[in-house]
């Protein structure tokens, strides 16, 4: 993944060795052979096989658990979000209003205590709106006399702005139950029609865990916020028609709001996060199991995921099960013949081959996990003899599970070259966006990022360009920043392998 590349930026020439780009790394060879299966292994009808689990969940992006552990030790949403969504930068919301089909709603029947607005006419407070064929028809009160009928197919509070008072909030007659924004008719289905700093409100709870708050989590639910905000913008952007189930994200209305989580929403209001440019599509899982799959996002350790209660598992499932599910008969072997390398008993099954008296079935670690019911696919068999052939995951925003480069494979291959380098760029990472943030972010005197921190020709530091600058870090100094004039000096002389890493910011 890489950040946007700001319209009105110019484009230029800059040396490598000048500016401390490391080279790319072409690395051919490095897989293991592919693995042999034991063919002495038989397994009896009443045998059972035990499966080694971390995580719960597809494990791309966002680790909920993880960024819970996180916040209590002291992340914020912010360091929460890039850690876990590596590429992306901040953005703000340039749609505020979405719409999102009801599916348990077949009627529009309204009202609202402090009235309501419909074809463009008020409709008085103890006055009801009910809406069938295009027409809104006016009563007095949920059921009563009809007052007079309108052409609309929505109904809309008296103001449509976000954080609205509950009086406006339109509830359905009968059940009561409350929505921010307008209801109506959207191709044919009930929706609600919101500002997206509403809708997540509705949704925060359902996907997450409010009581976080009360235990060192709002900043995990914060940066919860700002993923559901992303993500349903993304999906819109990708020709998806959002509802209110877990094919969108679940969502509530009011009903389903917590106080705690809506302060998350109302501190992060707008915010999003950006990829090429469009909002990034912002997957989130429950547990990652101590490393996240990759895919759109760099995969990247889950230390925070330490507190999840799937942090580890195992599943013991009998042989004739086993052998049902993959319909292979009276199962002689199972096995995971490729995972992908990250995490605990060689990380997330990528393909398992079941052996049986009825033939061989080779599926996806998620086949798998789908046709076990576990709870990821981040799983080992235990016993297995031979380890796994390792295939790195794919990364990058053009595929729909991954492609192009592989972050944590490069850092692994570059620990080969210059051992410790993974952990000098993540210290170094980690100290570029917080002094980024110090000195104003996008909005300050280095502008909008391009690229992503890199490690400069030596080894010792790790660098990162921007908009109308750079920031270089190395233990020793610090991260300190260049812009401008200062930046051009020190390109001129040479740069970082004659000039050192900065000891001060050098603004102008």
């Amino acid at each position: 993944m890489v950040s946007a590349r700001p319209r009105h930026t110019r484009a230029r020439s800059l040396p490598l060795a000048a500016i401390g780009l490391v080279p790319a790394l072409l690395v051919g060879g490095l897989l293991t052979a592919p693995p042999i299966l034991s063919e002495d292994v038989t397994l009896s009808a009443g045998s059972e096989v035990t499966l080694i689990g971390h995580g719960h969940g597809h494990g791309r992006g966002m680790g909920q658990w993880g960024a819970y552990g996180y916040a209590q030790k002291g992340w914020s949403a912010t360091q929460i979000l890039r850690h876990y969504y590596g590429g992306t930068t901040a953005g703000k919301v340039d749609r505020p209003e979405i719409t999102v089909a009801l599916t348990g709603k077949n009627s529009v029947n309204v009202h609202a205590d402090a009235g309501m607005r419909v074809g463009g006419q008020m409709v008085a407070p103890g006055q009801a709106v009910s809406l069938s064929g295009g027409t809104a028809t006016i009563t007095s009160g949920c059921g009563g006399g009809v007052v007079r009928s309108v052409p609309a197919q929505w109904v809309e509070p008296v103001n449509m702005g976000p954080s609205r008072p509950p009086g406006e909030f339109l509830k359905f007659c009968g059940s009561n139950q409350a929505y921010r924004g307008a209801l109506g008719y959207d191709g044919g289905r009930v929706s609600n029609r919101v500002h997206i700093d509403d809708y997540v409100k509705g949704v925060i709870p359902k996907e997450s865990v409010p009581g976080w708050a009360d235990s060192g989590g709002a900043e995990a639910l914060k940066a919860q916020a700002v993923a559901a905000r992303t993500y349903a913008l993304a999906a819109i952007a990708g020709g998806k028609k959002i509802d209110d189930t877990q094919n969108s994200q679940v969502y509530g209305g009011v009903a389903g709001e917590d106080p705690r989580t809506n302060r998350a929403a109302d501190a992060t209001p707008g915010q999003i996060l950006l990829q090429g440019g469009k909002p990034a599509f912002t997957e989130f899982s429950a547990s990652t199991g101590g490393y996240t799959a990759g895919g759109r996002f760099p995969a990247v350790r889950d230390d925070g995921d330490t507190v999840s209660p799937n942090h580890n598992w195992t599943a013991t499932i009998g042989a004739g099960q086993v052998g049902s599910a993959f319909g292979v008969g009276a199962l002689r072997a199972l096995e995971v013949v490729e995972a992908n390398g990250l995490g605990a008993e060689d990380g997330r099954a990528i393909k398992v081959r079941a052996v049986g008296s009825g033939g061989t079935v080779e599926v996806s670690g998620e086949e798998a996990r789908t046709r076990l019911g576990l709870k990821s696919a981040f799983f080992s068999v235990k016993g297995q003899a031979i380890r796994p052939k390792i295939v790195k995951p794919p990364t990058g925003p053009d595929m729909p599970g991954g492609g192009g480069l592989d972050l944590s494979n490069l850092l692994s291959l570059t620990d080969q070259l210059l051992p410790g380098a993974s952990q000098l760029l993540s210290t170094g990472t980690e100290a570029i966006n917080g002094r980024y943030d110090d000195l104003g972010g996008v909005t300050g005197p280095l502008g909008q990022a391009i690229g992503v921190p890199n490690l400069t020709p030596d080894g010792n530091g790790v660098v990162q360009l921007f908009q109308r600058g750079m920031l270089l870090f190395s233990e020793q100094t610090g991260a300190h920043a260049l812009v401008g004039r200062g930046m051009a000096d020190y390109l001129a002389g040479g740069g970082q392998p004659v000039k050192g890493f900065p000891d001060d910011d050098r603004l102008r």
